[in-house]
């Protein structure tokens, strides 16, 4: 995790905020208070080093250099926390004190307190590019995420979360934005499904406040302004002070009276447009308006399995996939669907379409139809091939031509076995390899494959070193969950039922995130 800040570039609207932090650990010694007074000539000033986020460290500096204390010499330096916890796990000399953005931080590191009183502090919020932001009615009212990410037409960013805890923080709060619908979960997954792992060209990103307002602050001739959108359920960076073992008595005298001068509130000044440690009101000279001024409170510090678990989530859905897509073309799919209009293979077909859009880039998909002798005494046939997920919305048409077959029965046995085999031999490292079917009903074809045999043999072919994990998706009434649930056991799969086809997409995204690790 490392903060989140802004960088500057006339070619790009928005860019990521590394290049700052990178330029401000580069430019350490720039941060870097020396305060001696009333020293005898034979005094040695004791050398008390101080590590602090570079966008509190301009504070502290400051700090250090008012306290005047005597036989004294602050080295306040800019450095980022993801590369101290990971020094003070190691054997790199130690500084006396440390100031992380983030208690988050803190348990990372070895030998240091794991909570501290916090300095400051600056809400996390959503960078919403400005043309976008008064699009959506801003500064009539207020931002909020919800209407932010459902917004058409947005570049979603996401900073790195194992790095940035401005994306644990914002993955934390997206879970509320997903939580009032009927599938949280599915919800949850698409919903970051819609976030590239980059800041880099997006228009919509978390980001501290504090960071929004440097960028605004700093605008050259053709950059665009940010706006805030805030979120109670987002974690604020926090600021925790912590004192590190190893100080001497000079040293460590020093060390308190520079942690007493920033609980009173001298980091978080007009200039440093940082806020209380309650998140009190911004005090700024000339507010921004693309901020709020007014108290803005933090959700509290989730426990460590949480993180986790917010990690692993992302990183679920943000896997490349290798899926083998089976969807049934048997005559009972051409049965209408009540109220749209439509049957129930086009809409199992809209939803596959849709879903193309839930996969990353880098994904590759193999779309087959199955029924009964589908090619010569095949129950499947090939829709479209094994190709990059770009390549599949190019030939979308292709999907969107396949009918019903009449007289088609349900070869499910099959054309499973047959395709798990496939997926099995074309097995890749690195990627979530899938085998998705999709099928109103049971299998009706009494000249295949046992269902007994079939879970024989798909036992037979399962490799926990090489998962294929099985996802059979039941659509409409008639859909058999309790066989379903039978052949995807021996895969190591999963059942998602749409009793109600019109809400196929919706089942099939929960699916989707939930094998991926959003669950």
């Amino acid at each position: 995790m490392g903060r989140h800040t802004t960088a500057r570039t006339r070619r790009r609207m928005l860019l990521p905020l590394l290049a700052l932090a990178l330029a401000a650990v580069l430019g350490a010694a720039t941060w870097v208070a020396v305060a001696v007074a009333r020293s005898d000539p034979g005094c040695e000033p004791a050398r008390v080093i101080v590590a602090a986020s570079p966008d509190i460290a301009p504070a502290v500096t400051r700090t250090a250099r008012d306290l005047k204390l005597d036989c004294v010499a602050f080295d306040v330096q800019a450095r980022e926390s993801l590369q101290v916890a990971d020094e003070l796990s190691g054997t790199a000399p130690r500084p006396q004190a440390w100031i992380p953005s983030s208690t988050l931080f803190l348990r990372r590191a070895d030998g240091v307190p794991v909570s501290g009183p916090s300095v400051a502090s600056s809400p996390v919020v959503l960078a919403v590019a400005e043309p976008i932001a008064k699009g959506l009615g801003w500064p009539r009212k207020p931002l909020t995420w919800p209407e932010v990410l459902g917004s058409p037409g947005i570049a979603a960013g996401m900073p790195d979360p194992v790095r940035d805890p401005v994306g644990v923080s914002a993955l934390l709060a997206l879970r509320d934005v997903a939580g009032d619908t009927t599938d949280p979960t599915g919800a949850y997954s698409a919903l970051l499904r819609k976030f590239a792992a980059t800041t880099s060209g997006a228009t919509v990103y978390p980001a501290s406040e504090n960071a929004v307002l440097r960028h605004n602050a700093e605008l050259t001739a053709g950059e665009t302004a940010l706006v805030a959108a805030y979120s109670p359920s987002a974690l604020s960076l926090d600021y925790p002070f912590v004192e590190i073992a190893g100080a001497n008595e000079h040293q460590g005298r020093a060390v308190a009276a520079l942690k007493r001068a920033l609980l009173q509130g001298s980091a978080t000044s007009t200039r440093s447009g940082l806020r209380a440690p309650g998140g009190q009101a911004l005090r700024l000279a000339e507010t921004d308006q693309r901020v709020e001024a007014q108290g803005q409170r933090s959700a509290e510090i989730p426990a460590a399995t949480e993180v986790d678990k917010a990690l692993s989530q992302w990183a679920g859905v943000n896997v490349s996939a290798r899926a083998q897509v089976l969807i049934d073309v048997s005559g009972s799919m051409s049965a209408p669907v009540p109220g749209t209009g439509e049957s129930r293979l086009r809409i199992t077909l809209e939803a596959a379409e849709n879903a193309l859009h839930l996969f990353k880039p880098t994904s590759q998909i193999r779309f087959l139809a199955f029924a009964t002798k589908m090619d010569g005494e095949r129950d499947y046939r090939e829709i479209l091939p094994m190709a990059p997920v770009g390549d599949q919305l190019a030939a979308v048409d292709r999907l969107r031509a396949v009918r019903a077959v009449p007289d088609g029965q349900t070869g499910l046995y099959d054309s499973v076995l047959d395709v798990y085999r496939l997926a099995r031999k074309e097995w890749a490292q690195g990627k979530l390899n899938l085998v998705i079917v999709m099928t109103d009903g049971r299998n009706t074809d009494p000249g295949g494959v046992s269902r007994e045999n079939l879970m024989a043999e798909l036992g037979k072919l399962r490799d926990p070193d090489r998962p294929v994990p099985l996802i059979a998706i039941g659509i409409g009434p008639e859909a058999d969950e309790t066989e379903l649930a039978q052949i995807v056991a021996p895969a190591g799969g999963q059942v998602f039922l749409s009793r109600d086809p019109a809400k196929i997409g919706e089942v099939f995204y929960g699916a989707l995130g939930r094998i991926a690790g959003a669950g």
